[in-house]
């Protein structure tokens, strides 16, 4: 057999075959000082609180038992690296840092408390129709989704066969569970993403399959495509 028929014979049986599917474990980070009090959205500085840093541990425990991990990646953000690192550190990876991951431009809304951003007009729009709505000089919601599952879509094409983590935020982990299930963005609010939660999707031939959403018990290994 000549070499490039050899070539030919593999790439008919790759096709075959299929393209190997690869599982992506969206992570939460952990509880802030200010988790649902304030909008922090990409302001620095502002680190897991005690319990944020026991929910990252317990998210770490739960991830190590899988095998075939290859690699974590996270938010630029303090509160997300802090949850990414000791799921690194019982996997034995270094975390990747990918801007793709990173929370929703909020704009002038970036700090604001949330019990005075829920008395404005716009609140009912970010709620009820929030594809129609831009942050003021920040980010809309489709382009914050647009952003997150092209991010996803790059890491998974990267890493065909295996699992990886990418630690996020809510809004943006809703975004790519609702694009996964063929949801409209407008729906996405109705989905819940508690602090360090694990949300896992699996992408093969046929598309995306959501294994998870908000898992903060159940062990990850009973996950699969039923």
């Amino acid at each position: 057999m000549t070499n490039s028929t050899a070539s030919s014979s593999a790439r008919k049986k790759t096709s075959a075959a299929g393209p190997q599917a690869t599982t992506v474990l969206l992570v939460r980070h952990g509880q802030t000082p200010t988790t649902g009090k304030v909008l922090p959205g990409r302001a620095k500085g502002l680190h897991l609180a005690d319990l944020g840093r026991e929910q990252a541990e317990i998210a770490a425990s739960r991830i190590s038992e899988l095998k075939n991990v290859a690699a974590v990646y996270s938010s630029p953000l303090e509160r997300a690296k802090e949850t990414a690192a000791p799921i690194s550190r019982a996997l034995g990876l270094k975390t990747k840092i990918d801007r793709g991951l990173f929370e929703c431009d909020f704009g002038d809304w970036t700090g604001k408390e949330l019990k005075k951003l829920n008395k404005l007009p716009e609140w009912r729009t970010v709620q009820s129709a929030p594809s129609t709505f831009r942050f003021p000089n920040g980010e809309s919601f489709t382009e914050m989704q647009t952003r997150m599952v092209s991010a996803l879509d790059r890491l998974r094409a990267e890493h065909p066969g295996q699992t990886i983590v990418c630690v996020s935020h809510a809004d943006t982990i809703k975004a790519a569970v609702a694009h996964a299930m063929g949801t409209h963005i407008d729906l996405f609010q109705r989905i819940v993403v508690s602090p360090a939660s694990v949300t896992a999707i699996t992408w093969h031939g046929g598309g995306p399959i959501v294994l998870a959403v908000n898992s903060t018990g159940r062990p990850l290994t009973e996950l699969h495509p039923s």
